[in-house]
């Protein structure tokens, strides 16, 4: 089985050590202990990739702690519900923000062609 040190781990994810700590002490992942040495596996890795991704999409530690319990227990109808919910708001929110985005992103696009045109110059 892959083992990975804090180290490795920092290195590969762009982050820091006191990072990937702070996920430990918040309940997001549990290493192995070998001595003060922690030791990750496969499932931390993982979890380290959820963890980093779901905060670029705008999850609260909340959230993804949440999905991950949802995730580890026993699926039932009412969690797998449960989990399509915050699936679906998540998904109306980011949506949202897309549209925003790209109104903003015309609004900018216009506005330099504005600028460009008082300058004489062309768009």
């Amino acid at each position: 089985m892959d083992s990975y040190k804090i180290s490795e781990l920092a290195k590969e994810f762009d982050i820091t050590t006191r990072s990937i700590r702070f996920y430990e002490d918040v309940g997001l992942l549990q290493p192995d202990r070998n001595g003060s040495t922690r030791v990750y596996y496969r499932r931390d890795k993982v979890r380290l990739k959820l963890i980093l991704r779901g905060k670029r999409l705008g999850f609260s530690l909340a959230e993804i702690r949440e999905l991950f319990e949802l995730y580890d227990t026993q699926q039932s109808d009412t969690q797998l519900n449960k989990m399509l919910a915050i699936i679906d708001d998540k998904q109306a929110v980011l949506q949202r923000q897309l549209e925003d985005i790209t109104v903003v992103m015309n609004e900018l696009q216009l506005a330099r062609q504005r600028c460009r045109q008082a300058l004489g110059q062309c768009p």
